[in-house]
């Protein structure tokens, strides 16, 4: 079977929600010959587009953040504003019942399939939107699986779905196990203020699972800010925790814009007089790079259809599997380890090094 790139379709809103003052989660109708194709599985994203009045084409990546279904009516999203953000700021003050929005069907591999077993999340802020889809999804369909989430917020005023995982609470008392630190708020109860670093993992984890229990976890899912993500990438490995059985989806990592790694000398020499070469749905070409490009920058002034969403090394959409050649990787936040050995790379961080470099979106 030629593999097929994957198209955005028009789905209508059907509501924008206010979570926060500054997060909606907005639902989209799925009309019955599409649902098939928007099926889900528990933590995907969704890409959603627009084009502003200057003919700017504008792309940002969602989490999905009800149960998966295989043929969903409906799709819900999770979004925070961000300051200047170009879609956040569309998506909260534009949209309304009734508007229309492009979007591409699912995809993502920071995903639980429910299976019996133990699993825990640490997650902060719009974090919680892809585990709020795999803690429902898990815990409704595996009767023997248990679920520990431990969240961060500013406030109480700025978390986002709190009447979705007090339902989770209530729905499974013995099986979800939530646990919230606020870092500008005190709290009656539960822990003191402060932000969930490395230390205060290293010590809160072996106190809510014990040390054991922490590495006999099946699963850990870290999803939100750099930091958070870095600190209890590092507050794992401290305890333990076998490396395959983390997974982890940055959210945010503006703080590393500043910090990303510098190309080798001349990592770019090659840039004027490199080809790229790609395969696509099926379809291959070359095309001669221009100074200073990306590989996804070159492939897309030849195909338009070349998958990209954030263009800033986090989401993974322009993942793509290097097959010659070699390039310099800016920066890297999407791609786990074993991805990585498998030869992929960010199609949107990765220059030429070399005269020829050959690049499988399909694969």
């Amino acid at each position: 079977m030629v593999p097929t790139v994957p198209t955005f379709h028009p789905l209508r809103v059907r509501s924008v929600e206010r979570l926060t003052d500054d997060s909606a989660a907005l639902t989209l109708d799925v009309p019955p010959e599409l649902r098939e194709t928007f099926g889900h599985a528990p933590g995907q994203h969704l890409t959603l587009r627009r084009v502003n009045e200057r003919g700017e084409e504008i792309r940002r990546t969602y989490s999905l953040c009800d149960p998966a279904r295989s043929r969903p009516p409906s799709l819900r999203v999770g979004i925070r504003l961000v300051e200047g953000g170009l879609f956040s700021t569309y998506a909260l003050k534009e949209l309304t019942e009734g508007s229309t929005v492009e979007v591409l069907p699912p995809i993502g591999r920071f995903v639980l399939q429910p299976r019996p077993g133990r699993f825990a999340a640490v997650v902060g802020g719009s974090g919680i939107t892809p585990v709020l889809s795999m803690a429902g999804t898990l815990l409704a369909r595996e009767p023997a699986a248990r679920f520990c989430l431990i969240r961060s917020d500013r406030t109480t005023a700025s978390t986002m779905f709190l009447e979705e995982v007090a339902d989770l609470k209530d729905r499974y008392p013995d099986r979800f196990h939530l646990v919230t630190a606020l870092s500008r708020e005190e709290q009656h109860s539960g822990l003191p203020s402060g932000r969930l670093d490395t230390e205060r993992l290293t010590a809160l984890l072996p106190a809510l699972l014990s040390e054991s229990g922490v590495r006999e976890t099946d699963g850990w899912y870290l999803c939100g800010p750099l930091g958070l993500v870095e600190g209890a990438t590092e507050a794992l490995r401290a305890l333990g925790v076998p490396r395959d059985r983390v997974h982890q989806e940055i959210f945010h990592a503006d703080t590393a814009v500043a910090a990303a790694s510098a190309p080798p000398p001349g990592a770019r020499a090659m840039s004027g007089s490199a080809t790229v070469s790609a395969t696509l749905g099926g379809r291959g070409g070359s095309w001669p790079a221009s100074q200073g490009e990306t590989l996804l920058e070159t492939v897309l002034r030849n195909r338009s259809d070349a998958p990209y969403a954030c263009k800033g090394g986090v989401c993974g959409t322009c993942r793509a599997r290097l097959l010659g050649g070699e390039i310099h990787v800016d920066r890297n936040f999407a791609l786990e380890p074993e991805e990585l050995d498998a030869g992929y790379v960010l199609a949107c961080q990765s220059h030429p090094l070399t005269a020829k470099v050959e690049v499988d979106f399909d694969a």
